[in-house]
C-alpha cells in the first residue's frame, strides 16, 4: 500500500487528492495503536485515580542495546527520506530537461486525437515511469523495516501489494489527468480554483469507499465481536460512558500480523463507511483494560470528528497547493516553455512541471501538517484519559504502560530532538505521551474534563 500512496502523490491533482487521503490517515491513525493478551475485562471498577506526584513519574526507556537500535532505526529513515526526496526531485528534473514528457505527447498525438486516449497513451507510460522511479526508495524502506523486524512480510507479498496499488494509482491518474487538462483547456485563468473545487468530492469519496474496497485489497477485515465477543462488550461499556452510540458492526479485527508486527489502531471512513479498527498484534500483545484505553483514544477521534477536520485542513492545503501550483507553472513555462518543448498550461507535457512544484510545495508543508495532526493525536490522548476514568482502574498508569509497550515494539526513539518532532512526527513523541498521561488529572483539582464530562 506505500506504494499505491507513493505514486498517487505524484500526479497532479490525483497527487494532491491522494496526499490529502494520506493525511487524513495519519491524522486518524492512532499512534497510542497499542496491545494485549486478550484477557477480559471485569465489570465497571470505581475509579481510584489520583495525581502522581512528580518524584514517582516513569519516563519513557529502553535498555540500553535497544535504544542504540531505536537510534539507528530513526537515524536511518530520516536519511532515506531525505534521500528519497532528492531523488525523486533530481529525477523528475531530468525527465523535464531531457523532454520525456513533449515525447510522450507527440506520440499520444500522432495515435488518436480523442483526448481520453490521448490521456491513456501519455499518462499511462508516464506514470509508469514514476512509479519505477519511486521503486528505490519504497523498497529501502521496506528492507529497513524488515532488517530492523517492523515487518514480517517476505518480498514476494510486498511486490504484488506494490503492483495492486500502482494499478489503482495508475488507472485513478489516468482518468483525473483527463478532466484536469480538460479543465485547464477550458478555464486557462481559473484552472487552479475549479480543480480545488472538484477535487473535494472526490475527497471525500476516496475517504468513503477507502475501507470498503483498497484496504480490503491489502489486509482481511473481520466483525470484531464474531472473533471476541466479550471485548466487544467490554468497548461497549466505554463508548456508553462517553455518551456515544458506535455499533458493534462498526468495530474490525484486521489481520495485520500477516504482514507486521506493529501494533496499532485507527479510524477510518466517512459516514456510513466509518469505523474502528483494531489490529490483531494489539489484542495478542495488550492486556484487556490497556486496549480499552487503546479504544478510548480511536473514538476519540470518531466523536472530536477528527476526519471531518483533517478534510478541512486538506482541502486548505490543497488550496494553497493549487494556487501556487498555478503561479509556478505560469511563471515556469514563460521562462523555460521553449527550452522544454512545452507549449502552454494546458499541454500534456507541462505535467511534470506541475508534479514537480506540487512535491516542492509539499515537502515545505511537512511541518504544518504534522503539527496539525499532533494536535489531534493529543486530543484523542486525552480523550481515552478521560473516557476510561471510572471504567479502568489507574487509568494513568495504564495509559503509560501501553505508550511503553507500543514504543517499545515499534522502535520509537527515546527523547527527539525538537528538529526531528517538527520534520518527522505526526504523533507526540512517547516520552511526551507517556508524561501527560500520568499527570492529567482534572478531577482531582476539582475542575471538569473538556471533553467527556
Amino acid at each position: 500500500m506505500a506504494a499505491f500512496l507513493k505514486i498517487v502523490r505524484l500526479g497532479v491533482i490525483a497527487c494532491a487528492v491522494l496526499l490529502a487521503l494520506g493525511s487524513v490517515h495519519l491524522a486518524t491513525t492512532s499512534g497510542a495503536a497499542m496491545t494485549s493478551t486478550a484477557r477480559v475485562f471485569p465489570s465497571v471498577v470505581q475509579d481510584t485515580e489520583t495525581s502522581v506526584p512528580k518524584e514517582q513519574l516513569k519516563a519513557y526507556k529502553l535498555p540500553p542495546e535497544k535504544e542504540a537500535q531505536a537510534v539507528a532505526y530513526a537515524h536511518s529513515r530520516h536519511e532515506l527520506y531525505f534521500l528519497d526526496f532528492l531523488f525523486t526531485t533530481v529525477a523528475l528534473a531530468l525527465l523535464i530537461q531531457l523532454a520525456v514528457a513533449p515525447w510522450l505527447r507527440d506520440r499520444a498525438e500522432r495515435i488518436t486525437r480523442n483526448r481520453f486516449l490521448q490521456a491513456v497513451v501519455f499518462a499511462g507510460p508516464f506514470f509508469i515511469v514514476l512509479g519505477l522511479i519511486s521503486l528505490p526508495g519504497t523498497a529501502a524502506s521496506h528492507w529497513l523495516e524488515r532488517h530492523y523486524a517492523q515487518s514480517v512480510q517476505g518480498w514476494g507479498s510486498w511486490f504484488w501489494d506494490s503492483i495492486k496499488g500502482g494499478l489503482i494509482a495508475l488507472v485513478l491518474a489516468i482518468v483525473l489527468v483527463w478532466l484536469f487538462y480538460g479543465l485547464v483547456r477550458r478555464s486557462p485563468r481559473r484552472w487552479w480554483f475549479y480543480a480545488w473545487l472538484g477535487s473535494l468530492p472526490i475527497l471525500v469519496f476516496l475517504i468513503f469507499i477507502e475501507p470498503l474496497v483498497l484496504e480490503p485489497l491489502f489486509f482481511r477485515f473481520t466483525p470484531l465481536a464474531a472473533t471476541d465477543p466479550q471485548l466487544v462488550a467490554a468497548l461497549e461499556r466505554v463508548v456508553q460512558h462517553g455518551g456515544q452510540e458506535i455499533p458493534e458492526t462498526r468495530m474490525y479485527l484486521m489481520n495485520a500480523s500477516s504482514k507486521l508486527i506493529a501494533l496499532n489502531a485507527y479510524v477510518t471512513g466517512i459516514g456510513a463507511s466509518e469505523r474502528v479498527v483494531v489490529w490483531d498484534t494489539t489484542i495478542a500483545q495488550m492486556t484487556t483494560p490497556e486496549i480499552l484505553f487503546v479504544f478510548g483514544h480511536e473514538i476519540g477521534h470518531y466523536v472530536l470528528h477528527h476526519i471531518r477536520n483533517g478534510i478541512l485542513f486538506t482541502a486548505g492545503l490543497l488550496f494553497a497547493f493549487l494556487f501556487a501550483g498555478f503561479h509556478a507553472l505560469r511563471w515556469a513555462l514563460g521562462r523555460f516553455g521553449a527550452a522544454w518543448k512545452i507549449r502552454a498550461s494546458d499541454d500534456w507535457a507541462s505535467l511534470p512541471v506541475l508534479i514537480f512544484a506540487i512535491l516542492i510545495f509539499n515537502f515545505l508543508f511537512t511541518p504544518i501538517d504534522n503539527a496539525y495532526s499532533r494536535h489531534l493525536e493529543h486530543q484523542a490522548d486525552q480523550y481515552g484519559l478521560e473516557v476510561v476514568h471510572g471504567i479502568v482502574p489507574d487509568a494513568p498508569k495504564v495509559a503509560a504502560q501501553s505508550f511503553q509497550l507500543l514504543g517499545e515494539i515499534d522502535l520509537a526513539e527515546p527523547a527527539p530532538s525538537t528538529a526531528v518532532k517538527i520534520w518527522f512526527y505526526d504523533h507526540p513523541p512517547i516520552d511526551e505521551r507517556i508524561l501527560f498521561a500520568q499527570t492529567y488529572d482534572p478531577w482531582g483539582k476539582g475542575e471538569s474534563p473538556e471533553f467527556v464530562k
